[in-house]
């Protein structure tokens, strides 16, 4: 069994012209999620090769399916509910350090838009959680006044600092 599976960012285009349904307005990105649903299910091989891929590896693929795009709720449950979800994943490199990790319903959602602005589906959610965390994650040993770490959607989109400031040593006189 061979299972190929892909965001394709811009196939319903394809799909669309294809069947000559056309977009009313100025912005042909007004395309709503439940139209684009409908559209990717008429996928067919050949939009597959519209849209780049060569005709070698699409003649392998025998079934062609579209899915619909994962709701805000599913990202969130990729992110947080599997055994190995990247939020969990985390949680355990911050209790390594002592910390405790936490992320708010906030957060959570705004992360699953910064993945959706990437236009890669469930795979941009590891990356958007890397890149609020990682620089983190590695400054905690040397930060003993942190014992709980709390993502904020604040935090995820850059408003507040990644880590609080050292707070200041007094001076001691001589």
């Amino acid at each position: 069994l061979f299972i190929c599976g892909g965001t394709f960012s811009g196939i319903e285009k394809i799909v669309s012209a294809r069947l000559g349904k056309k977009v009313i307005g100025f912005d042909s990105t007004a395309i709503d999620e439940r139209s684009n649903a409908q559209l990717l299910r008429q996928l067919q091989p050949e939009d597959l090769l519209q849209f780049g891929l060569i005709p070698e590896f699409v003649g392998r693929l025998p079934v062609v399916v579209g899915l619909t795009p994962l709701t805000d709720d599913e990202m969130i449950e990729i992110t947080t509910k599997p055994r190995n979800a990247i939020a969990r994943q985390y949680e355990k490199f911050f209790e390594m350090e002592g910390v405790k990790l936490d992320f708010t319903d906030d957060a959570l959602l705004e992360i699953v838009h910064k993945a959706r602005d990437r236009e890669t589906g469930a795979r941009a959610l590891r990356s958007v959680v890397e890149e609020i965390l990682l620089d983190v994650m590695f400054e905690l040993p040397s930060r003993k006044d942190i014992s709980e770490y709390t993502v904020t959607a604040e935090l995820v989109r850059g408003e507040i600092p990644k880590l609080p400031s050292l707070p200041k040593k007094k001076r001691e006189t001589a």
